[in-house]
């Protein structure tokens, strides 16, 4: 495993037992709502590995939750946070499953709203460190960084179309995978910068042909 910090063994400052178990699962919770662009209504957090066997010692179930109502790791808040959720009408559905994972602090959230739904994969592979592994089925890598989610239909030049919309904008790409289910389908094009994105660049990927919908993760 690569590390960028000592913070990345350390931990974040988090409130919680585990880095692991506790911060990593907050920011989880945290991108899947910056995912779905909003406080779902509905959610079911099926929990494998060790996540199934110790989410409620070890405060999983709170840090997940916390991260769904936009919590920090080291807001106090995350101690209240299934009451929180309960006063805000999200309702929530913990499902320990006994299925073997590839990584053993592995976690499913289906989202729901009155008009939408998203399914996120997630991971936390120690320090609070995470990766978002699918969306929607889709199969890819996301860390948590300041990154940007392009959705869009698979036809030839829509990726050097938002490549140069990041060039224009001087906007350095750290690493970047195009994920998609059938040719000519819908992809999703994942993209972690340097730097962090403004409502300007957003808007003009939003414009761009073929391009059906941008959304910007910044953990």
């Amino acid at each position: 495993m690569k590390y960028r910090s000592a913070f990345d063994i350390i931990g974040p400052v988090m409130i919680g037992p585990s880095s692991s178990h506790t911060a990593g699962a907050a920011r989880i919770g945290r991108v899947a709502r910056n995912l779905f662009e909003k406080q779902p209504k509905r959610v079911v957090i099926s929990l494998y590995g060790s996540f199934a066997k110790t989410y409620k010692g070890h405060g999983t179930d709170l840090a997940l939750v916390a991260g769904l109502l936009d919590f920090d790791t080291f807001d106090e808040r995350i101690r209240d946070s299934l009451a929180i959720a309960e006063k805000a009408g999200m309702e929530v559905v913990f499902r320990p499953e006994e299925a073997v994972p590839d990584h053993p602090n592995t976690v499913k959230l289906k989202l729901y709203d009155d008009d939408s739904e998203m399914e996120v994969v997630g991971i936390s592979i120690g320090g609070g460190t995470i990766e978002i592994k699918e969306i929607n089925s889709f199969q890819l890598k996301l860390s948590g960084d300041p990154a940007i989610l392009v959705f869009h239909q698979d036809r030839f030049g829509v990726i050097s179309f938002v490549t140069s919309v990041l060039s224009k904008y001087e906007i350095n790409i750290g690493h970047m995978e195009v994920a998609r289910k059938e040719k000519g389908e819908t992809a999703i094009m994942i993209i972690e910068v340097d730097q962090r994105i403004d409502e300007d660049v957003l808007e003009e990927l939003r414009k761009l042909s073929n391009v059906n919908r941008v959304i910007k993760i910044v953990d």
